[in-house]
């Protein structure tokens, strides 16, 4: 159901490079460039994207206190991968990887980060280990 989500951000260069490095890790590239400067990242066409872009409305960008945008992937290996990316790029931890709940063949294992903006993200992977 969800085509993309959009985070806002101060300095797009910076976030740019920061999300190149970051969705590298995973082998997801630039899909898509905006005539006013932002960008999307995804896997392709078919599947939800993620972009960076100054607000429409000329204003500041700010991230919203309980927004978070989580990022499927498809193995726990590629969640500590992100978290530990993010946060050697700069950004901040919001919660080391792990299993929430309980661990089994539906376990939810997630890790939590801001990116440079303040914008929270999730990585998670659902399943055993």
């Amino acid at each position: 159901m969800i085509g993309y989500t959009l985070v806002g951000s101060n300095d797009l260069a910076r976030s740019k490079a920061f999300y190149d490095a970051l969705f590298e890790t995973i082998g997801v590239k630039r899909l898509m460039e905006f005539p006013t400067g932002g960008c999307a990242w995804g896997l392709d066409w078919s599947k939800p994207m993620f972009g960076v872009g100054k607000p429409y409305d000329g204003q500041a960008a700010t991230f919203g206190n309980g927004t978070m945008i989580a990022l499927a992937v498809d193995e726990r290996a590629k969640v500590d991968t992100l978290h530990d990316k993010a946060v050697a790029l700069g950004g901040q931890c919001e919660g080391k990887p792990g299993v929430r709940g309980e661990d089994g063949p539906q376990a939810f294992y997630a890790a939590y980060f801001r990116d440079l903006d303040g914008n929270k993200l999730c990585a998670f992977s659902v399943g055993p280990a």
